[in-house]
């Protein structure tokens, strides 16, 4: 599982850095002050989308760090360490133990799993990667969209202006 997460991890990171190149080289190839609306717009999503995609990255590597943690056995690796947080003495006490853990990935997070059926995130994803993920992503959408209806509008425009002229 560890090799697949950095194996994700490199993808984001390689996603990240095209994102950023194609919107650097979208503004250079027309100008950053001659650039129209749908240009901006289409480099604006280029660099928010290669913002999501570096912060997923940086969670994916919170959660590497975890699995590191919980796959290294021998001694003292019962339950995994990466699951005794806060509380977990006390659910052992009263007979709830861990018997398991998982990666998800939306949202992301460690999840370790109690013998009840239950299960509880560790924590190890920084709090504000999952919702910064979110935004970003939602930003870079709505920018990309953007610019879509902006060249809509000119091609329209551009038409009715060739047909009444």
């Amino acid at each position: 599982m560890l090799l697949l997460l950095l194996l994700f991890v490199v993808v984001a990171v390689i996603v990240a850095v095209a994102l950023f190149g194609y919107g650097g080289s979208t503004l250079a190839d027309h100008g950053i002050r001659r650039a129209s609306a749908p240009v901006r717009l289409r480099a604006l999503a280029a660099f928010v989308g290669a913002g999501a995609c570096a912060l997923y990255a940086w969670g994916l590597l919170a959660v590497c760090g975890a699995v590191l943690v919980a796959e290294d056995g021998g001694a003292d690796s019962s339950p995994p360490q990466s699951c005794r947080t806060q509380g977990w003495w006390e659910r052992h006490q009263q007979g709830i133990e861990i018997v398991g853990h998982s990666v998800s990935y939306v949202p992301l997070g460690f999840v370790c799993e109690t013998s009840d059926g239950g299960s509880y995130d560790n924590g190890d994803v920084p709090g504000y990667v999952n919702p910064g993920v979110v935004g970003l992503a939602l930003a870079g959408a709505g920018c990309a969209i953007g610019a879509g209806y902006a060249s809509e509008l000119r091609a329209r425009a551009a038409s009715r202006k060739g047909e009444a002229g």
